[in-house]
């Protein structure tokens, strides 16, 4: 095989042939992934519940990152977007768009990373496309997916559940995902260790589904915490609270945004799960998700509110801060 990929691999002949059965199917590694049809045929059986689809588009830069990669994240960005609608993923498919001049064994590492992603999710990789653009006109590679799974009949979740006096909890400290990132590319010289939280949150979630008390999960990826916050007071009308001296943040992070002037609860996660919960469930989900490998740091960080719809940040010093919506982008291809 090649070095490079040229734009001979997206030609449909045999340069794009090998490129799928040697690369793609060898470093997925898939049950089932049959590289010869135009459709895939797959049976999922939903039973009482209904049919769940998610899809999403990556981009990040660096391709690799401590922590993990554009192809472990196009997995778990659609997986946990499943996740957290309440669903347990089943299948994924991975459209890939290639630049000419990337090299083979890049692309190999992040196939096999993809493939270990799915399989440690119980996802099925069953169909694809790859396509390849002139050198300049991408960003190394490009992947989008689209999943499907099942949700329980019983599962129920949504903001119009949200009620005043719920409690807001984060599955870990954030930021780690959007700073990580940012320190890869050793921008403005700095330099560091910490790794993306990127992760399936499918354990987080199912730690909870049989709770009656959740009302709302969602994964605060672009955007971060704050845009997640702001989501919930737009969609229920009510305030929500937040508490400085709660929501973890590491000192990596808090030291990086210190020194650049960002804000972590705008930075992005890739393995944390928001959730609100009422209050007499409140404890019980803390201790599950504290029970959970990823979920050692999780904490209560807020409360919904019969204010106006705003996301306050009651801060260290007993002050308030308004956690105005997001309108710039301060950390580009981060997901």
């Amino acid at each position: 095989m090649d070095k490079y990929i040229s734009l001979a691999h997206g030609n449909g002949g045999r340069l794009m042939r090998e490129l799928i059965d040697e690369l793609f199917a060898r470093c997925l590694a898939s049950p089932g992934l049959d590289t010869q049809v135009d459709a895939a045929a797959v049976q999922i059986a939903a039973g009482d519940g209904e049919l769940l689809v998610s899809t999403d588009g990556f981009t990040v830069q660096p391709l690799e990152y401590p922590g993990g990669n554009i192809g472990s994240l196009a997995v778990h960005g659609t997986v946990n977007d499943l996740a957290v609608a309440g669903a347990i993923p089943a299948v994924l498919t991975v459209n890939t768009f290639l630049e000419e001049g990337l090299e083979i064994a890049t692309l190999e590492r992040l196939l096999v990373s993809m493939g270990e992603a799915a399989r440690a999710a119980s996802v099925r990789i069953a169909a694809g496309d790859t396509k390849v653009v002139r050198r300049g006109e991408g960003s190394g590679v490009y992947f989008a997916t689209t999943g499907l799974g099942t949700r329980d009949a019983g599962v129920d979740l949504g903001m119009q559940r949200i009620a005043i006096g719920d409690e807001v909890l984060v599955s870990g400290p954030v930021g780690d995902h959007g700073t990580a990132v940012m320190l890869a590319r050793q921008a403005f010289g700095l330099r560091g260790e910490l790794e993306s939280d990127e992760a399936c949150v499918l354990p987080l979630t199912r730690a909870l589904l049989d709770l009656p008390g959740l009302r709302f999960m969602r994964d605060p990826t672009r955007g971060g915490l704050a845009t997640v916050a702001h989501e919930i007071a737009m969609g229920t009308g009510h305030g929500v609270r937040l508490r400085e001296t709660d929501v973890p943040v590491r000192d990596e992070v808090a030291s990086v945004c210190k020194l650049l002037g960002y804000d972590p609860y705008y930075l992005a996660c890739e393995g944390r799960v928001l959730a609100v919960v009422a209050a007499a469930d409140a404890e019980e989900a803390l201790a599950r998700w504290q029970a959970t490998p990823t979920g050692s740091g999780a904490q209560h960080i807020g409360t919904i509110s019969d204010a106006a719809p705003r996301v306050i940040l009651e801060t260290m010093i007993g002050g308030e801060r308004y956690l105005e919506e997001l309108e710039d982008d301060p950390l580009p291809r981060i997901c």
